[in-house]
């Protein structure tokens, strides 16, 4: 069994039954392994946590890379943009909101911070590049909770805005 499809399994599990139904022994069933293959990848609940966390990171980094635009700023809102579009904020709002915990949520801190600080200096303006990262934020937030609330029309608008912002 790869380490990625027990993520998976753990990842479903959350969206359909939450939290409290993350047990080592539900994500084996869940990904039809033994509860020995899963605890070969995963010796404690805390680390499958961690990493599916550590897992949200990295995708997010790469679709941060892949977006091509001179500035991490740009490539910061399209990235944002690019998860709300797809549908991975539901697996961001079931993983964060499982760990629970200052330790377990230590590498999203720690990767939020370097987001935030990522290329301010070559930022004509940081202020407005600061700006854009913080409404990304919000449009994160608000898509978690309420996926519908806008459509591509809103969000071509919102992104169009917010590039306004910037100069160049």
């Amino acid at each position: 069994m790869r380490r990625d499809e027990l993520l998976d399994a753990a990842e479903d599990l959350l969206s359909d039954q939450g939290s409290s139904a993350l047990t080592l022994s539900a994500v084996a069933e869940r990904a039809g392994c033994s509860k020995g293959g899963l605890l070969y990848h995963f010796a404690t609940k805390e680390a499958l946590i961690k990493g599916m966390v550590e897992r949200l990171i990295g995708e997010f980094d790469e679709l941060v890379a892949a977006q091509g635009h001179d500035g991490y700023t740009r490539n910061y809102l399209d990235a944002t943009l690019a998860a709300v579009r797809s549908g991975r904020l539901r697996r961001w709002a079931v993983v964060t909101g499982a760990s629970g915990s200052p330790y377990l949520l230590a590498p999203l801190r720690e990767a939020m911070a370097r987001w935030h600080r990522e290329g301010l200096e070559s930022e004509p303006d940081p202020v407005a590049a600061r700006i854009v990262r913080l409404a990304c934020e919000g449009i994160w937030d608000v898509a978690s909770h309420d996926p519908d609330l806008y459509d591509e029309r809103h969000y071509d608008e919102l992104r169009q805005r917010l590039l306004d912002l910037l100069p160049g």
